[in-house]
């Protein structure tokens, strides 16, 4: 008997809630071994998403349910979705909820309640792209959403206010470009960082850049390395004078000089790391093995797929590589990706390897000299970030007039222009004023980091961009800090601003408000985090700090710094870790704000 179906108009509302009612329906009947038919056994799973399926049915075969996200890809693959996301386009229609976890494979994030809009993130290896691919992406998104950019963390570009029926125009506009945005969210390999001033930089032991490049396009090209059980970071550190926080990556390759005698031969390898999250204070842990530069790749990717054997696919808050090496153990883990490889890795005693060259904290701001002769690069810093569509323009023009056409991103949300002849310099830095920006900041404002915040975020629980620029403001010209200084800002446990391993990090929070449920926006506040050499958490100083009262309050802490320093040169850092955290309120509330 033929069942019509009923001319219902659903509201989007209904549609969403059938949507998720037909996928429990599906992974319901998938996790009983029931077909379109008859009953019968599941065929083995075949193809690039075989992996993943297994690792699935484990999960299930052992009586615990997926979470949602495991279900949204095992009823359809993302990548199978393109046709919808294009008709979303058409309609101007918001994505569901499994949709919006769906667009992310495409770089595409749905940021309501924060705004009606996506974000878009783009993949950006090394964080090096060309002067006519930062010209071409301003006259793309000037149009089509947002009129500016910001530089993330990770080295990259994002843009932002994007409605859905400029999505898809977005995203294949930015592949014209030579650039793309596949894989930049949801449970994938993300944005590939490395030195920002590889291949230029006088004291780096290794060039980032090919190993960087070889990784981001094995990456793009396989499509099994898609949809891990979580989001995972690699890292390429050159040993140059910019940091690249390779050690808050899930893979961190370290540029090391291996000394003779040690039973390998001595020069240039990679250590490795693995299992860094420093939004759930844990850094990379040392392995103890090495890795010759031509194999990181193929190291990297039995990292990976052992990840995608053994992840957590029920629970997303113990699903990073981390809790994977926390549950067995290193060296279970390990054996598992030389299984992978199908040969042993090599390890050295810590002694084997020499000391990595200093960092250099101001170097991501201003005038350096590059290793060729009569080059420069210059650190343009960049207000929180954010550059207008005009001055990306503006930075293109300066890149391919005065410069080598390169314009290169840190971690550290600004950029560089790098090779700048010394007769050059002057004009350059006359040009990059004349647009708006500067190549000279405090040491209060060259390490003043800050998130995406409330303001276009759904997770954020403040407004972490415009608190930021409120500590900056407030503090410059009344506090005189005369060494580096980082404050990191970030709205959520995600801690995209890694707010645990800065000098002074901030994390949102909703504040209570005398006896009553009432919350402001506000923050806990840490003190004494580092990286590289001198990798730590921080340690909690304010706990419910309101918003309002945190630009008076770092300056209150940064005086007491100055006040009780042992010495002139005693760093920040230094001068936290000397004190627990009772200790440096007591000595910031002794201060009086100016």
């Amino acid at each position: 008997m033929k069942i019509d179906t009923l001319p219902v108009e659903f509201t989007d509302e209904q549609k969403r809630y059938l949507e998720g009612f037909t996928t429990g329906l599906q992974i319901s009947r998938v996790g009983r071994g029931l077909g379109g038919g008859a009953a019968k056994a599941d065929p083995e799973p075949a193809g690039p998403d075989a992996a993943h399926i297994k690792a699935q049915d484990l999960a299930l075969a052992s009586g615990k349910k997926l979470a949602d996200q495991e279900k949204f890809k095992r009823d359809e693959h993302p990548f199978d979705a393109y046709p919808r996301l294009k008709q979303q386009a058409l309609t101007n229609a918001p994505p569901s909820p499994a949709d919006n976890f769906r667009w992310r494979y495409y770089g595409l994030f749905y940021v309501a309640p924060a705004q009606d809009s996506y974000m878009c993130r783009l993949r950006i290896p090394n964080g090096i792209l060309k002067h006519w691919q930062l010209a071409g992406l301003a006259d793309l998104i000037e149009p089509l959403c947002g009129p500016f950019s910001h530089v993330t963390t990770r080295a990259n570009l994002q843009v932002r206010e994007i409605p859905p029926k400029n999505a898809v125009a977005l995203i294949e506009g930015i592949q014209d470009l030579g650039l793309c945005s596949r894989g930049s969210g949801a449970d994938n390999i993300r944005n590939v960082t490395g030195t920002p001033t590889a291949g230029i930089d006088p004291q780096e032991l290794i060039d980032t850049r090919e190993y960087a490049r070889e990784w981001h396009f094995h990456i793009l090209n396989d499509r099994s390395l898609y949809g891990l059980p979580r989001k995972f970071n690699v890292a390429f550190d050159g040993a140059g004078r910019i940091a690249v926080l390779e050690d808050t990556n899930d893979i961190a390759f370290a540029g090391v000089e291996v000394k003779d005698g040690f039973g390998v031969e001595p020069g240039v390898w990679f250590r490795l790391g693995i299992g860094g999250i420093t939004g759930h204070k844990d850094f990379a842990k040392e392995t103890g093995i090495i890795v010759k530069p031509a194999d990181a790749t193929k190291v990297a990717d039995a990292i990976v797929r052992a990840f995608i054997d053994t992840g957590d696919r029920t629970n997303r808050l113990k699903a990073r590589l981390k809790y994977v090496i926390d549950n067995i153990g290193m060296e279970k883990f390990l054996g598992l990706v030389e299984a992978k490889l199908g040969h042993a890795l090599t390890r050295v005693p810590p002694e084997a390897m020499a000391p990595r060259p200093a960092f250099d904290r101001m170097a991501h701001i201003g005038v350096h000299k590059q290793k060729q002769d009569g080059l420069n690069w210059i650190g343009v810093a960049l207000p929180l970030g954010k550059a207008t569509c005009e001055q990306m323009r503006g930075l293109a023009r300066i890149a391919t007039d005065f410069g080598d056409g390169e314009i290169r991103l840190t971690v550290w949300q600004n950029l560089l222009i790098s090779g700048v002849s010394d007769t050059n310099v002057e004009l350059a830095v006359k040009a990059i004023e004349a647009i708006g920006l500067s190549i000279t900041a405090s040491n209060i404002r060259a390490g003043l980091i800050a998130c995406t915040g409330n303001a276009g975020c759904k997770f954020a629980a403040s407004d972490t961009k415009a608190h930021a620029a409120a500590i900056g403001d407030w503090c410059d010209g009344r506090v005189e800090v005369d060494t580096p200084l980082n404050i990191h800002l970030t709205g959520c446990h995600h801690s995209c601003a890694q707010h645990y391993i800065s000098d002074i990090g901030l994390i949102a929070a909703k504040v209570p408000v005398g006896d009553s449920d009432d919350t402001v926006e506000g923050y806990h506040l840490f003190a004494g985090g580092g990286f590289g050499p001198d990798a730590d958490i921080g340690r909690e100083v304010y706990h419910d700090l309101k918003a309002e009262d945190a630009p008076q309050t770092v300056e209150k802490l940064l005086k007491a710094y100055l006040a009780h320093r042992a010495n002139p040169s005693e760093t920040f850092l230094t001068f936290a870790r000397r004190h627990d955290g009772e200790s440096l309120r007591k000595l910031a509330d002794a201060e009086t704000s100016s």
